[in-house]
Protein backbone atom coordinates (compact mmCIF):
# COMPACT_ATOMS: atom_id res chain seq x y z
CA UNK A 1 0.00 0.00 0.00
CA UNK A 2 2.70 2.23 0.77
CA UNK A 3 4.70 1.83 -2.81
CA UNK A 4 1.01 2.44 -4.37
CA UNK A 5 0.46 5.36 -2.55
CA UNK A 6 4.44 6.93 -3.52
CA UNK A 7 3.78 6.20 -7.19
CA UNK A 8 0.26 7.82 -7.19
CA UNK A 9 1.86 10.79 -5.20
CA UNK A 10 4.82 11.19 -7.97
CA UNK A 11 2.41 10.55 -11.08
CA UNK A 12 0.20 13.56 -10.05
CA UNK A 13 3.34 15.83 -9.70
CA UNK A 14 4.69 15.10 -12.76
CA UNK A 15 0.75 15.49 -14.38
CA UNK A 16 1.11 18.69 -12.27
CA UNK A 17 4.15 20.34 -13.65
CA UNK A 18 3.01 18.54 -17.34
CA UNK A 19 -0.18 20.82 -17.47
CA UNK A 20 1.46 23.93 -15.96
CA UNK A 21 4.09 23.67 -18.84
CA UNK A 22 1.23 23.15 -21.28
CA UNK A 23 -0.65 25.90 -19.97
CA UNK A 24 2.14 28.66 -19.92
CA UNK A 25 2.98 27.63 -23.61
CA UNK A 26 -0.68 28.29 -24.65
CA UNK A 27 -0.89 31.47 -22.74
CA UNK A 28 0.36 33.09 -26.15
CA UNK A 29 -2.83 30.92 -27.42
CA UNK A 30 0.05 29.93 -30.22
CA UNK A 31 -1.04 26.44 -30.18
CA UNK A 32 -4.95 26.36 -30.26
CA UNK A 33 -7.49 26.47 -33.14
CA UNK A 34 -8.08 29.15 -34.43
CA UNK A 35 -12.01 30.37 -35.83
CA UNK A 36 -12.22 32.49 -38.50
CA UNK A 37 -13.19 36.38 -36.40
CA UNK A 38 -15.94 38.43 -37.27
CA UNK A 39 -13.59 40.60 -39.06
CA UNK A 40 -12.27 37.99 -41.23
CA UNK A 41 -15.15 36.88 -42.23
CA UNK A 42 -16.51 40.29 -43.61
CA UNK A 43 -13.51 40.72 -45.25
CA UNK A 44 -13.54 37.23 -46.93
CA UNK A 45 -14.32 37.07 -50.79
CA UNK A 46 -14.91 34.23 -52.95
CA UNK A 47 -15.35 30.83 -52.07
CA UNK A 48 -13.76 32.05 -48.33
CA UNK A 49 -17.33 33.80 -47.90
CA UNK A 50 -19.23 31.31 -49.47
CA UNK A 51 -18.42 28.95 -47.16
CA UNK A 52 -18.90 31.17 -44.39
CA UNK A 53 -22.78 31.73 -45.08
CA UNK A 54 -23.12 28.45 -46.66
CA UNK A 55 -24.24 29.69 -50.18
CA UNK A 56 -24.12 26.39 -52.02
CA UNK A 57 -25.31 27.61 -55.20
CA UNK A 58 -22.36 30.54 -55.17
CA UNK A 59 -19.31 27.52 -54.11
CA UNK A 60 -20.64 25.68 -57.42
CA UNK A 61 -20.44 28.81 -59.38
CA UNK A 62 -17.30 29.78 -58.04
CA UNK A 63 -15.97 25.95 -58.75
CA UNK A 64 -17.31 25.95 -62.05
CA UNK A 65 -15.39 29.35 -63.06
CA UNK A 66 -12.00 27.98 -61.95
CA UNK A 67 -11.53 29.12 -58.36
CA UNK A 68 -8.76 27.75 -56.57
CA UNK A 69 -10.20 25.10 -54.04
CA UNK A 70 -7.34 25.58 -51.68
CA UNK A 71 -7.55 28.65 -51.33
CA UNK A 72 -5.71 30.25 -48.32
CA UNK A 73 -6.71 33.14 -45.95
CA UNK A 74 -4.10 34.64 -43.76
CA UNK A 75 -4.57 31.77 -41.20
CA UNK A 76 -3.80 28.96 -44.04
CA UNK A 77 -7.82 28.27 -43.59
CA UNK A 78 -9.06 26.93 -47.19
CA UNK A 79 -12.51 27.76 -47.92
CA UNK A 80 -13.07 24.03 -46.13
CA UNK A 81 -11.92 25.09 -43.41
CA UNK A 82 -14.05 27.61 -42.50
CA UNK A 83 -17.11 25.73 -43.41
CA UNK A 84 -15.95 23.45 -40.24
CA UNK A 85 -15.28 26.17 -38.23
CA UNK A 86 -18.88 27.79 -39.16
CA UNK A 87 -20.84 24.65 -39.01
CA UNK A 88 -21.86 25.11 -42.92
CA UNK A 89 -22.85 21.38 -43.92
CA UNK A 90 -24.18 21.92 -46.78
CA UNK A 91 -20.93 24.11 -48.05
CA UNK A 92 -18.62 21.48 -46.68
CA UNK A 93 -20.20 19.21 -48.83
CA UNK A 94 -20.32 21.04 -52.02
CA UNK A 95 -16.41 22.32 -51.39
CA UNK A 96 -15.67 18.72 -51.60
CA UNK A 97 -18.08 17.13 -54.12
CA UNK A 98 -16.50 20.29 -56.19
CA UNK A 99 -12.78 18.75 -55.40
CA UNK A 100 -11.57 20.53 -52.15
CA UNK A 101 -9.12 18.46 -50.52
CA UNK A 102 -10.42 16.74 -47.27
CA UNK A 103 -7.02 16.28 -45.70
CA UNK A 104 -5.98 20.11 -45.92
CA UNK A 105 -4.22 21.37 -42.64
CA UNK A 106 -4.46 25.16 -41.97
CA UNK A 107 -1.27 26.95 -40.42
CA UNK A 108 -1.76 25.48 -36.77
CA UNK A 109 -1.53 22.14 -38.43
CA UNK A 110 -5.69 21.34 -37.99
CA UNK A 111 -7.85 19.41 -40.26
CA UNK A 112 -11.69 19.66 -40.87
CA UNK A 113 -11.91 16.24 -39.01
CA UNK A 114 -9.79 17.49 -35.86
CA UNK A 115 -11.85 20.68 -36.22
CA UNK A 116 -15.16 19.29 -36.00
CA UNK A 117 -14.07 16.67 -32.93
CA UNK A 118 -12.46 20.16 -31.18
CA UNK A 119 -16.00 21.57 -31.62
CA UNK A 120 -17.98 18.52 -30.89
CA UNK A 121 -19.92 18.33 -33.79
CA UNK A 122 -20.91 14.96 -34.71
CA UNK A 123 -22.88 16.15 -38.14
CA UNK A 124 -19.66 17.66 -39.78
CA UNK A 125 -17.36 15.22 -38.77
CA UNK A 126 -19.51 12.62 -40.33
CA UNK A 127 -19.80 15.20 -43.98
CA UNK A 128 -16.26 15.25 -43.48
CA UNK A 129 -15.61 11.22 -43.51
CA UNK A 130 -18.32 11.03 -46.16
CA UNK A 131 -16.39 13.54 -48.22
CA UNK A 132 -13.38 11.50 -48.02
CA UNK A 133 -11.89 12.47 -44.75
CA UNK A 134 -9.48 10.50 -42.70
CA UNK A 135 -9.73 10.06 -38.93
CA UNK A 136 -5.66 8.80 -39.15
CA UNK A 137 -4.10 12.78 -40.06
CA UNK A 138 -1.28 13.33 -37.39
CA UNK A 139 -2.61 17.22 -36.52
CA UNK A 140 -1.82 19.83 -34.35
CA UNK A 141 1.51 21.67 -33.41
CA UNK A 142 1.34 18.51 -30.77
CA UNK A 143 1.61 16.22 -33.58
CA UNK A 144 -1.75 15.05 -32.18
CA UNK A 145 -5.05 13.14 -33.91
CA UNK A 146 -8.72 13.83 -34.00
CA UNK A 147 -8.83 11.30 -31.39
CA UNK A 148 -6.41 12.28 -28.92
CA UNK A 149 -8.05 15.81 -29.60
CA UNK A 150 -11.63 14.83 -28.41
CA UNK A 151 -10.48 12.50 -25.82
CA UNK A 152 -8.88 15.32 -23.97
CA UNK A 153 -11.83 17.22 -24.35
CA UNK A 154 -14.35 14.58 -23.04
CA UNK A 155 -17.01 14.43 -26.47
CA UNK A 156 -17.27 10.68 -26.50
CA UNK A 157 -19.69 10.50 -29.20
CA UNK A 158 -17.08 11.84 -30.86
CA UNK A 159 -14.46 9.63 -29.81
CA UNK A 160 -16.74 6.59 -30.59
CA UNK A 161 -17.19 7.83 -34.39
CA UNK A 162 -13.26 8.18 -34.69
CA UNK A 163 -12.53 4.99 -33.73
CA UNK A 164 -15.34 3.53 -36.02
CA UNK A 165 -13.07 5.38 -39.04
CA UNK A 166 -9.69 3.81 -37.60
CA UNK A 167 -8.64 6.70 -35.47
CA UNK A 168 -4.87 5.16 -34.41
CA UNK A 169 -5.78 3.89 -31.04
CA UNK A 170 -1.97 4.43 -29.55
CA UNK A 171 -0.46 7.41 -31.42
CA UNK A 172 1.42 9.20 -28.80
CA UNK A 173 2.36 12.98 -29.57
CA UNK A 174 4.71 15.03 -28.52
CA UNK A 175 3.95 15.89 -24.92
CA UNK A 176 4.28 12.01 -24.49
CA UNK A 177 0.22 11.44 -24.14
CA UNK A 178 -2.26 9.18 -26.00
CA UNK A 179 -5.78 9.37 -26.15
CA UNK A 180 -6.48 7.23 -23.62
CA UNK A 181 -3.43 9.53 -21.30
CA UNK A 182 -5.07 12.50 -22.43
CA UNK A 183 -8.86 11.45 -21.03
CA UNK A 184 -7.37 10.99 -17.68
CA UNK A 185 -5.09 13.81 -17.52
CA UNK A 186 -6.75 16.60 -19.32
CA UNK A 187 -10.08 15.10 -17.85
CA UNK A 188 -12.52 15.89 -15.01
CA UNK A 189 -12.83 12.72 -14.22
CA UNK A 190 -16.98 12.92 -14.90
CA UNK A 191 -19.71 10.97 -17.42
CA UNK A 192 -18.08 11.81 -20.73
CA UNK A 193 -14.46 11.71 -19.71
CA UNK A 194 -15.27 8.57 -18.20
CA UNK A 195 -17.32 7.30 -21.55
CA UNK A 196 -14.17 8.23 -23.21
CA UNK A 197 -11.86 6.18 -21.66
CA UNK A 198 -14.54 3.14 -21.44
CA UNK A 199 -14.81 3.74 -25.70
CA UNK A 200 -10.84 3.56 -26.28
CA UNK A 201 -10.37 0.06 -23.76
CA UNK A 202 -13.12 -1.58 -25.36
CA UNK A 203 -11.97 -0.78 -28.47
CA UNK A 204 -8.49 -2.20 -27.70
CA UNK A 205 -6.42 0.85 -26.60
CA UNK A 206 -3.27 -0.19 -25.12
CA UNK A 207 -4.18 0.55 -21.24
CA UNK A 208 -0.39 0.56 -20.00
CA UNK A 209 1.14 2.68 -21.90
CA UNK A 210 3.19 5.07 -20.10
CA UNK A 211 3.32 8.81 -20.27
CA UNK A 212 7.30 9.93 -20.80
CA UNK A 213 7.91 10.38 -17.25
CA UNK A 214 6.93 6.44 -17.10
CA UNK A 215 3.45 6.76 -15.17
CA UNK A 216 0.87 4.17 -16.53
CA UNK A 217 -2.52 5.08 -17.32
CA UNK A 218 -3.61 3.81 -14.38
CA UNK A 219 -1.43 5.68 -11.86
CA UNK A 220 -2.36 8.72 -13.15
CA UNK A 221 -6.14 7.78 -12.83
CA UNK A 222 -5.15 6.92 -8.97
CA UNK A 223 -3.16 10.08 -8.58
CA UNK A 224 -6.27 11.47 -9.38
CA UNK A 225 -8.90 10.16 -7.36
CA UNK A 226 -10.59 9.15 -10.52
CA UNK A 227 -12.28 5.70 -9.27
CA UNK A 228 -14.73 4.59 -12.09
CA UNK A 229 -11.49 5.36 -14.69
CA UNK A 230 -9.15 3.28 -12.33
CA UNK A 231 -12.02 0.41 -12.18
CA UNK A 232 -12.14 0.21 -16.12
CA UNK A 233 -8.85 0.66 -16.25
CA UNK A 234 -7.94 -2.20 -13.67
CA UNK A 235 -10.40 -4.38 -15.45
CA UNK A 236 -8.95 -3.97 -18.55
CA UNK A 237 -5.99 -5.26 -17.00
CA UNK A 238 -4.00 -2.06 -15.86
CA UNK A 239 -1.04 -2.08 -13.92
Amino acid sequence: MMRRARSSSSAAALVSITLAALCAGDATNALAQRPPSSAEVKAYRGLHAAAATGDVSEIARLIAAGADREARDGNGRTPLHVAAFSRQYDAARALMRGGANPNALDAQRYDVVTIASVADDPRMLQVAFEGGASARNVTSPYDGTALIAAAHLGHDEVVTMLIRAGAPLDHVNNLGWTALIESIVLGDGGPRHTATLQALVAAGANPNLPDRQGATPLALARARGYASMVQILEQAGGR
